[in-house]
């Protein structure tokens, strides 16, 4: 049987990201909806952005969730530490590395980790 390809899977842990943008909701919501204009993924549905984790100061802060017909987009955010994990998963190619670009810019992140994994 041959391998084949089910889908691709980016992966951001940001650091040293922009306290105002990532403790917004709107700025998030704006986030989603830019990056899947620029991945050119359709949402499905409303984005999930929930405010919680309040019993801990680095658990407190934002979650999305985006489905996308391909897949889903997630995030979690901890205003304590200023840092972001974001997973873009499709079944659909898209580019990575506009993905990746944006999102550092958009969170302004002082460094990113990341990695792609086809899956």
């Amino acid at each position: 049987m041959e391998k084949q390809t089910y889908g691709y899977e980016l992966i951001m842990d940001l650091s040293g990201c922009d306290l105002g943008i990532i403790s917004s909701k709107k700025k998030l919501k704006e986030y989603v909806d830019t990056l899947c204009r620029l991945i050119k993924m359709k949402q499905f549905g409303k984005t999930l952005i929930p405010h919680f984790g309040t019993n801990a100061a680095y658990t407190k802060g934002y979650s999305l969730v985006q489905l996308i017909e391909t897949s889903s987009i997630t995030g979690h955010f901890s205003e304590f530490w200023k840092t972001a994990y974001i997973n873009i998963f499709s079944c659909l190619e898209y580019d990575e590395k506009k993905a990746r670009e944006f999102t550092k810019e958009f969170f302004k992140a002082k460094k990113a980790r990341c990695r792609f994994i086809t899956r």
